[in-house]
């Protein structure tokens, strides 16, 4: 799937709002450094949650690059989002700053 069609179907998802479970999340971080927000995401962190109270589970992909703009990572969470059956996809706005462990 190319790469502008996985972001539009994402998008189209994210746009539909709240309709029930499941639920799938996508947040995005990035390391930046003292003082600074990240500029690119190198990290995509998907979270399911079947049902309301349930435990999210997680799974994150790694990219060399900007992660919203690897075509491999976009259409895995597209294959992701129409798998699970989601009724609601959510996207966190921006970049999450990873923090050093």
């Amino acid at each position: 799937m190319h790469l502008d069609k996985a972001k539009k179907r994402i998008a189209k998802q994210v746009k539909k709002g709240f309709h029930g479970y499941p639920l799938v999340s996508l947040e995005y971080f990035g390391k930046a450094g003292p003082g600074k927000t990240p500029e690119s995401a190198t990290e995509v962190v998907v979270s399911y949650i079947e049902e309301e109270g349930a435990d999210p589970q997680k799974q994150t992909f790694v990219s060399g690059g900007d992660a919203r703009e690897d075509e491999t990572i976009q259409s895995t969470l597209v294959k992701i989002i129409e798998r699970a059956d989601a009724k609601a996809v959510t996207e966190i706005d921006g970049i999450s700053t990873l923090n050093a462990l």
